[in-house]
């Protein structure tokens, strides 16, 4: 499920996971907000200066970010809320569903987000591919996703300046990545942040400005959007290679010359990607790699690469590791009983009675005819059931069959079962 940072909230360098503020409070139970009450269900992640919990309220589902109780973290609660409630409304970007003080003990009030609850992040998916990366459907969707946050956000004028994996998050309900944690976020040409940027996916030229700001010196180094193309670089970089790249950003060599660094990377997998052109994707990223920030590519213009015209299509491992609310199942339905109506009826009612000890279903389609014909596309009211459902389903014994069960990469639309299959 979500793995939300919690750190990004203060104005100054990440403290120590766990550290001295949290004994301050202690997690939520019940709380108010929106007009509902919220039960909290387990941490989704801690941070120096917040917390963030998975809460639910009936069947609606949402996490709510705690903040420490200082002065810094109260700034950093209130650009965080300010920055979210400006950028409302894009799909790349987090929802904001509320702003509210809670008391968790002492009668001592708390600043608290009531946020969307999204699913794994980028820094989990890269555990899933240590030393093999990606797939290009798989960086490309998160790319593009990317990209369309930050020319948006970079739009209404400000610089996320926190990009790094753990901030970018898949929603199985909008099938696709966000952008989350805006704590350290400001407006361009107005830098309030002493420190920004993360270990490993800092600008060169922020890099700069954050030294500067340790030793106490007054600069003129300015930190604009494009310390954000810099570090989605880094991102995609490590997506592609499968290798954790905070020390090899670090060394002489890359300071000397990234371009050759990238080659190299990029030669190591000219087996695995023997046939696939991902050399569009090397000039991407050489371009948001630039030493000179005034020389870097923009979000729009990279939204314009070749990278984003090829049609990559998903590996079954992406839409393992992607959850989505929707499952097929096959090996279910045998062809006797679409030639009748009543035993159709029969057994589409026992399979949704089988699917329904797992979750809410929304939708159980299963098509007479192809595409899909015997199939059973099953749609649960969230990602998590589904995958309850099948990790439960998968072998189990219906009507002397094994079910079997894949993940759908899709919404199931019961007019449009094609899409389905476009992903088998």
């Amino acid at each position: 499920m979500a793995h939300y940072g919690g750190g990004g909230g203060g104005r100054g360098p990440r403290g120590p996971r766990g550290g001295p503020h949290w004994n301050r409070y202690r997690a939520p139970g019940l709380l108010h907000a929106n007009g509902r009450m919220w039960r909290a269900q387990g941490c989704l992640g801690k941070g120096s200066s917040a917390a963030v919990y998975r809460v639910a309220s009936g069947p609606a589902r949402a996490a709510v970010k705690q903040f420490v109780l200082d002065t810094k973290c109260d700034y950093g609660f209130l650009t965080e809320s300010q920055v979210l409630e400006d950028l409302q409304g894009h799909r790349n970007i987090v929802t904001l569903y509320g702003t509210y003080s809670h008391v968790p003990f002492m009668n001592v009030r708390s600043n608290c987000l009531l946020l969307e609850l999204l699913d794994v992040s980028v820094s989990d998916l890269l555990l899933h591919s240590i030393n093999r990366g990606h797939s290009m459907w798989m960086i490309q969707h998160c790319a593009r996703d990317v990209l369309e946050a930050l020319a948006f956000i970079h739009r209404e004028g400000y610089v996320h300046a926190d990009l790094k994996p753990c901030n970018v998050l898949w929603s199985a309900e909008d099938e696709c990545f966000k952008l989350i944690d805006f704590g350290l976020s400001f407006q361009e040409g107005n830098q309030d942040v002493k420190y920004i940027q993360t270990d490993g996916y800092r600008a060169p030229e922020a890099e700069l400005h954050n030294i500067l700001a340790q030793m106490g010196v007054e600069s003129n180094v300015e930190c604009t959007t494009a310390v954000d193309l810099w570090s989605l670089g880094i991102v995609l970089l490590e997506m592609f290679s499968g290798i954790k790249l905070k020390e090899t950003v670090k060394s002489p060599q890359w300071k000397a010359n990234s371009s050759t660094i990238i080659d190299c990377i990029f030669a190591s997998k000219d087996v695995v990607y023997s046939a696939i052109p991902v050399y569009h994707l090397r000039d991407l990223i050489k371009s948001m790699l630039l030493d000179d920030p005034a020389h870097r590519t923009t979000a729009e213009h990279a939204l314009c690469s070749p990278l984003f015209s090829i049609p990559f299509a998903p590996h079954i491992e992406d839409l393992v590791l992607l959850p989505t609310p929707v499952l097929r199942l096959l090996n279910v339905i045998d062809d006797s009983y679409l030639q009748s109506e009543e035993e159709y009826e029969d057994v589409v009612e026992d399979v949704r009675e089988e699917c329904q000890k797992f979750g809410r279903v929304l939708s159980l389609l299963v098509p007479k005819e192809n595409p899909g014909k015997g199939q059973v596309f099953v749609e649960y009211g969230n990602a998590i059931d589904c995958k309850v459902a099948q990790q439960m389903l998968t072998g189990r014994m219906f009507d002397g069959d094994h079910f079997q069960s894949t993940p759908v990469g899709r919404k199931l639309e019961m007019s449009g079962v094609v899409e389905f299959l476009d992903y088998g």
